[in-house]
């Protein structure tokens, strides 16, 4: 009412406005309509790239008629590439708008755009390529060269080549790209690191006896080793490779149970797990969040919902504090022993405490509702349905298969009119020209 008042009045309450706040509103303002014209712009740029017939018409005419220099900021390159790495979009289309703000920014590319491109040439097996952007980075950038862009290289190498690909690959990195670095233990745990990512645990294990000797191994060297045999599946590698390193005088850290920890409770073995986790306390090493979640899994797994709870209970007395991660373990310990009424108190208690729901939030609920005693009732399929919804409306979509689940449950209970709904719940397909 007061500003009405003064509108009839003729005072421009603008007017009236401090000078300094004035300023404040202005450039506020002037933030928000720059931060959503540089939107426009990646979202205009990004289609541009996807959209042209590059390699069988150029691509740089078309970059220089649409990309000013100006507009090349160090941000909005790295958005551009982020979009295209999200799109699946061509390699070589990356890799040409990179060498385009290469040569006509001021700006010194970041080191961030250089991986990007980099992951998205090698994700499409287009090495040679890859090779030829190191070598050009390395006479022009070298600082850009860092561990995280040596493994992106050998872990795609290792998962398309052969291990003598991914040997000769190291080779020449230490003799050819990283050219003046003296080659250590990080970049030997780079190299197994790239055999683990791909649980080729033979070649990661005959790496080790024929370079530990060169390389002196550390605690993070032994953790990458015993993720890779966890991740591979095999709890008795695990144990048997922590206890010979263990006989070498390796200490283990809390990073070293929290996988030992998980190996046990992905297989089932919650007692092996718990052991392990009071093993831990006994060594004064702390656990933390992860563990504890880890643990909550744990029991899901073997559907024991009241340790799940506990466990649950003990993060607050750690002084710890539960994340979305934590809620989901023990939501879906509780959709195990098919509790759900109480995994939807659960995630009520997320809204109200401000903890985001994710997508595993929305997947775990939306399979519970669906694996229920009451599965083809009518009323859990819309409490599905409507949990689907909002996934949707919070910018999140729902698998393939879990679609084809509730498309076929909406038909048993005579919801024809909710289909035409659930066609925009599938993940939009991605480009891969």
């Amino acid at each position: 009412m007061l500003l009405l008042a003064r509108l009839k009045s003729g005072t421009n309450p603008f007017t009236q406005t401090p000078l300094k706040l004035r300023f404040s509103l202005v450039s506020l303002s002037s933030q928000c309509v720059s931060s959503v014209e540089t939107d426009i712009d990646i979202d205009r740029i990004t289609k541009i790239i996807n959209n042209h017939p590059y390699p069988d018409q150029p691509l740089q005419p078309a970059l220089l008629q649409n990309i000013p220099p100006t507009l090349l900021s160090t941000s909005f390159v790295e958005n551009v590439l982020g979009h295209l790495f999200g799109a699946h979009s061509n390699g070589l289309k990356a890799l040409e708008f990179f060498n385009y703000s290469l040569h006509h920014s001021q700006l010194c590319p970041s080191s961030d755009a250089f991986e990007k491109t980099l992951h998205i040439l090698t994700r499409m097996r287009y090495f040679d390529k890859a090779w030829e952007l190191m070598s050009q980075i390395s006479s022009m950038h070298p600082s850009l060269l860092t561990l995280k862009s040596m493994s992106i290289m050998l872990s795609k190498i290792a998962k398309f080549q052969s291990y003598e690909d991914v040997l000769a690959a190291f080779e020449k990195m230490e003799t050819d790209i990283f050219v003046g670095r003296k080659f250590g233990t990080d970049e030997f745990n780079v190299l197994l690191r790239a055999f683990c990512t791909q649980r080729q645990m033979k070649e990661a294990r005959s790496i080790f006896i024929k370079t530990h000797s060169r390389f002196s191994p550390n605690t993070k060297t032994m953790n990458i080793l015993l993720l890779g045999f966890k991740e591979a599946g095999d709890i008795t590698a695990v144990e048997l490779f922590y206890h010979e390193l263990a006989r070498r005088g390796f200490k283990p850290n809390s990073i070293t149970y929290n996988i030992r920890i998980d190996a046990y409770c992905k297989r089932g073995c919650f007692a092996d797990a718990l052991r392990l986790f009071e093993e831990m306390e006994r060594a004064n090493l702390l656990p933390t969040l992860e563990t504890i979640t880890t643990l909550i899994h744990g029991a899901g797994v073997v559907r024991n919902p009241i340790k799940a709870q506990q466990l649950f209970d003990e993060i607050h007395l750690r002084n710890l504090l539960p994340d979305t991660g934590a809620y989901n373990a023990l939501m879906s310990s509780l959709i195990r022993s098919k509790d759900v009424q109480s995994a939807v108190t659960l995630m009520d208690e997320m809204e109200e405490k401000h903890i985001k729901h994710d997508h595993m939030t929305y997947h775990t609920m939306f399979h519970g509702m669906m694996r229920t005693s009451a599965l083809c009732s009518r009323s859990r399929t819309i409490e599905a349905f409507e949990c689907s919804l909002q996934m949707l409306e919070r910018g999140r979509h729902m698998s393939e298969a879990s679609f084809r689940t509730l498309e076929n449950f909406l038909l048993q209970a005579g919801e024809i009119d909710k289909l035409t709904l659930t066609e925009s719940f599938t993940p939009p397909p991605t480009m891969n020209r």
